[in-house]
């Protein structure tokens, strides 16, 4: 493994730790917004006010500071067509995002690497593009491609999605009682110590119960959710239960409470709003602590709720949680804090590993 992803991460970890002495404003940070390629070219990228939940203008008039667009794959075969269309797709989002800054939007935009780049963005009066992979079914057979992910500036990635990878089972076993692994393959167990490795985030939103249980018993870091709710509240097997969010406070990770409206509420009548999602974060901070919470709207991939249904109302999310009784330094630990938190200790550690090799 290269080692210039050492040095690198020990002058982004000095970095952050200056930083973190500063005293910061509240962040606002959404883990998980779908994208799709067509809204990526030269006639329709989102500069413009695009037929979107998500774009520059309403992230500016609802003041959302960092955006986590997704490189998604949906399950295919497993087999190595399957892996080599897949691997195309991610490559295709990755560079559609890569456009998006770089191209349509430089004075506008910055992609982050870690969150000492977040508060420079910031301060250079700019907005954050940061990315997630949402299913690791591109990298094939092949756990080098984790590397590849992090090159591309990838700082989450989930191991499955709907249906079972060759990574891990999905939480969609539970809907017709199937398992192709019983939780984590040989070769996901490979990819959580790489993971670990790279500094890259482990997102367990999509995994089946027994593969989270796995992922946090071999992970070396701190896991995060980027986009599920609290199962007490809503059963679901998208949402994690109660011994997963402690497992998850144990681990020392974080729950980035979802406003996807079928994931916090059955109820049929009225549409689910913002008490419902400032539900499921009540009973979650209560559960685990304000230190594990945080936020994220699954925009454009079936988010969007009653009162925060697209990014210019962002700053509605805000004004719940103030009037939950939340004060300004706990909107700070679930608008950002916390990730960022997650993101530093998982890179910390993967400094660690990486020194252990030299």
């Amino acid at each position: 493994m290269r080692k210039i992803t050492l040095i690198t991460l020990i002058i982004s970890i000095s970095l952050i730790s200056c930083t973190n002495s500063e005293k910061t404003n509240i962040i606002t940070i959404d883990t998980h917004i779908d994208i799709n390629v067509e809204n990526f070219t030269d006639s329709l990228n989102y500069t413009m006010n695009t037929d979107t939940k998500f774009n520059i203008p309403s992230m500016i008039e609802g003041g959302l500071d960092v955006a986590w667009l997704v490189v998604y794959t949906a399950q295919g075969e497993l087999n190595d067509e399957g892996y080599a269309n897949a691997m195309d797709n991610a490559l295709a989002k990755f560079d559609a995002i890569d456009r998006l800054v770089n191209e349509y939007a430089p004075s506008q935009l910055e992609i982050a690497l870690n969150s000492n780049d977040v508060r420079k963005i910031l301060a250079d009066d700019k907005k954050v593009i940061m990315i997630g992979v949402e299913n690791a079914y591109p990298m094939g057979l092949d756990p080098t491609n984790i590397e590849k992910f992090w090159e591309k500036g990838a700082r989450y990635v989930s191991l499955s999605h709907n249906g079972h990878s060759q990574l891990s089972d999905s939480n969609t076993g539970e809907f017709d009682n199937t398992s192709l692994h019983n939780g984590l393959s040989p070769l996901g167990e490979q990819a959580v110590e790489l993971l670990n490795y790279y500094g890259i985030m482990i997102d367990i939103s999509h995994p089946s119960k027994e593969a989270i249980k796995q992922m946090i018993k071999l992970s070396k870091a701190p896991v995060m959710a980027s986009h599920s709710s609290a199962r007490a509240l809503r059963d679901h097997p998208r949402n994690l239960d109660d011994e997963l969010l402690d497992l998850i406070k144990e681990n020392g990770g974080v729950v980035q409470t979802t406003a996807l409206g079928a994931f916090l509420t059955d109820r049929k009548d009225p549409p689910p709003n913002l008490d419902d999602f400032m539900d499921h974060i009540d009973y979650m901070v209560e559960k685990i602590g304000i230190d594990h919470v945080g936020i994220s709207s699954d925009f454009d991939g079936g988010g969007g709720i009653v009162g925060w249904n697209d990014a210019s109302e962002t700053m509605n999310v805000t004004s719940a949680l103030k009037e939950r009784g939340y004060s300004e330094s706990e909107i700070e630990k679930l608008w950002g804090g916390n990730l960022l938190r997650v993101l530093d200790h998982v890179q910390e550690i993967a400094v660690k590993m990486q020194a252990e090799e030299l």
